[in-house]
């Protein structure tokens, strides 16, 4: 039992505030790869047409988990390009967990993960439109 169970009555509002905070970073970060898949292809060493894919999935991702369409399925997906942002961070570029500069780990990858996964195993709350 919560030790403090008035504030459950706010749940609802607190994931819809977690979704529109994930779609707006998930939607921001798209747009920049999408809008200038060659130049954001180099400095993530992907190429251009994986560049705007990757664009166009965290654009769309986005948009599901802050509006509420189908947010379950949006959240897995963006839970997977996150996990392949972490597989980049660790593997190839060996930045660490916070980074090498303290901003650019893969520590910021994860907290998107563990967001992503509570809108999935929620639903994202009552305030959702599919």
């Amino acid at each position: 039992m919560p030790r403090l169970p008035w504030l459950l009555q706010f749940t609802d509002f607190a994931l819809l505030f977690m979704r529109l905070l994930v779609g707006w970073v998930f939607i921001w970060s798209g747009w920049s790869h999408a809008k200038d898949p060659v130049e954001r292809g180099k400095s993530i060493g992907m190429s251009p047409g994986f560049t705007r894919f990757l664009g166009v999935a965290e654009v769309a991702g986005g948009f599901g988990v802050a509006v509420g369409v189908l947010p379950q399925l949006a959240a897995l997906g963006l839970i997977l390009i996150m996990v392949g942002a972490i597989q980049k961070k660790i593997s190839v570029w060996h930045s660490g967990f916070w980074g090498k500069h303290g901003t650019d780990g893969w520590h910021y990858d994860l907290l998107l993960v563990a967001m992503n996964l509570v809108i999935a195993t929620t639903g994202g709350g009552r305030l959702v439109l599919l």
